[in-house]
């Protein structure tokens, strides 16, 4: 999936924390959100999916989080339990992508991402046959409306801009591939 995908899932889940908890701290949530819910496409640079995605161990460090953040209601502990849920709907959404490597025309390989706990690949569903798949952004749209509707200003235009930019990629993969003449994803 795009990492832009990931980062507007991540500030929707922030900007929705923050409201039901914090409202004065949303835009702020929803900014972290973005920034954990890309960060773990980082992993490009090594072994994608699996260096800095943990679909377990972020899962298991949300619940905690979340408590934490329900019981003080403080800005910190808001924060951090944005964090972990971006980590962890990261990794999860991964799951429901396409393969490693997948690309218009491919499936890509059987390894969705990582299991660190097991020590194994959790196969990709491919509900989301590659990054930037027309798909996705219909994915993108949805997980993006929370927080287009809970922030305002400059907050929600710079979301509104990434979910433009987003658009673009989508479009320019899909006519980058028709023009390559390669139209095995159409069968």
């Amino acid at each position: 999936m795009m990492a832009t995908t990931h980062g507007l899932f991540g500030a929707s889940v922030g900007a929705a924390a923050a409201a039901a908890l914090a409202p004065a701290f949303v835009p702020a949530a929803a900014a972290v959100g973005f920034l954990a819910g890309a960060l773990p496409d980082v992993d490009l640079l090594w072994t994608h999916r699996r260096t800095t995605h943990y679909p377990v161990f972020a899962a298991v460090a949300a619940a905690p989080a979340v408590g934490a953040a329900a019981v003080t209601g403080t800005g910190a502990a808001l924060l951090a339990a944005v964090v972990a849920l971006a980590l962890a709907g990261h990794a999860l959404m991964d799951v429901f992508a396409g393969g490693v490597g997948a690309g218009p025309g491919s499936v890509g390989s059987n390894r969705g991402v990582y299991d660190h706990a097991r020590g194994r690949w959790i196969r990709p569903r491919r509900w989301v046959r590659y990054a930037g798949a027309p798909e996705e952004l219909a994915l993108a749209v949805l997980v993006t409306l929370p927080a287009l509707l809970l922030t305002t200003g400059p907050t929600r235009d710079a979301l509104a801009v990434v979910l433009v930019l987003s658009a673009v990629f989508v479009y320019a993969r899909a006519r980058g591939h028709a023009l390559s003449g390669d139209d095995r994803s159409m069968e």
